[in-house]
């Protein structure tokens, strides 16, 4: 079991990998230099499945959803707390979910890469918290409100 120290540490994890994994999609910029990128990749590996061009109504949903991961991580990194971390469990079970469909249905393996992230953060923050910490934080608040550091 974790105490709440740690638990929080994760959570904090999470975001900042968050922040480093989706801020090239922030922008339509940036998005079409990281999805070359990841084209490049994907050749140099000899992967079968290319990584596609997108269009404008594409690219507005990458930077839409590169937007709001961004907002979400700096919330995280704010306000870290046990329930907001059971909620990015959540978002990142959904996420994981539909990435593996991707790929079900024909998108480049590379998306593969970024699912384990997704379950290895929801495992690490789902684990339990010892029950004498539970419902309460370093700022003595209870059951989720944030801590400050």
């Amino acid at each position: 079991m974790l105490n709440v120290n740690h638990n929080l540490k994760i959570v904090r994890a999470s975001a900042w990998y968050d922040l480093a994994a989706t801020a090239a999609f922030m922008t339509p910029w940036s998005a079409s230099l990281c999805l070359q990128g990841f084209a490049a990749l994907s050749a140099a590996l000899g992967l079968d499945r290319p990584v596609p061009v997108l269009g404008v109504s594409e690219m507005l949903f990458v930077n839409l959803l590169g937007s709001v991961v961004i907002v979400w991580s700096l919330w995280r990194l704010r306000h870290p707390s046990r329930l907001v971390g059971l909620y990015d469990v959540l978002a990142r079970g959904l996420f994981a979910l539909w990435q593996i469909y991707a790929v079900a249905k024909g998108a480049s393996f590379l998306i593969l890469g970024f699912t384990f992230m997704e379950v290895a953060f929801a495992i690490a923050q789902s684990l339990p918290v010892s029950s004498a910490e539970r419902g309460r934080d370093r700022s003595g608040g209870s059951r989720g409100e944030h801590v400050t550091n």
